[in-house]
């Protein structure tokens, strides 16, 4: 491709680009953010709740857990703990159930606004005293009231300590 070309296709790219921003097709920032987790404490061997808290823009929506058509992707978190940790039962809210101008007759089961998503953790009888960071990401699919956007990844991490054990 010559050069000419090549910046004839960027501008309408950047122009497309554009169009859309102000269409409200594309998202001026994040639609899905992570507020800071508490710190969690835990005894080798027994286990502890997480609640990682979420927020939704204003004007959007993301796809609950248990959206009503197979077809829409699932709100899911998925965490991915250091050895000494094992992920346990992950329990969602329930959605709201909303209609919108692209299909006002179909409810679908949202999230908006703040949510809480909990998680088990359990500590193997072995795991060393100490403080783990644990990873994760929440996987969704947001739409405003008149486009879907491709699903997306939120990064989410918090720390768990590991107490000695009593002796």
């Amino acid at each position: 491709m010559t050069r000419l070309r090549f910046q004839s296709v960027l501008a309408l790219l950047t122009l497309l680009a554009a169009a859309l921003a102000q269409d409200g097709l594309v998202p001026k920032g994040p639609i899905v953010t992570a507020m800071p987790a508490d710190a969690v404490a835990v005894a080798p061997g027994g286990s502890a709740r997480v609640e990682l808290r979420f927020r939704v823009s204003p004007g959007y929506h993301i796809n609950s857990n248990q959206p009503h058509s197979e077809f829409l992707i699932p709100t899911r978190l998925k965490l991915s703990p250091p050895a000494s940790l094992a992920p346990g039962a992950v329990v969602y809210p329930e959605g709201k159930d909303l209609s919108f101008a692209f299909s006002p007759k179909e409810k679908l089961n949202v999230y908006t606004g703040d949510f809480i998503v909990r998680a088990e953790l359990r500590a193997l009888a072995s795991a060393p005293a100490g403080s783990y960071k644990v990873p994760g990401e929440l996987r969704f699919q947001a739409c405003n009231d008149r486009a879907c956007f491709p699903p997306a990844k939120l990064p989410v991490e918090f720390e768990v300590t590991v107490r000695k054990p009593r002796s």
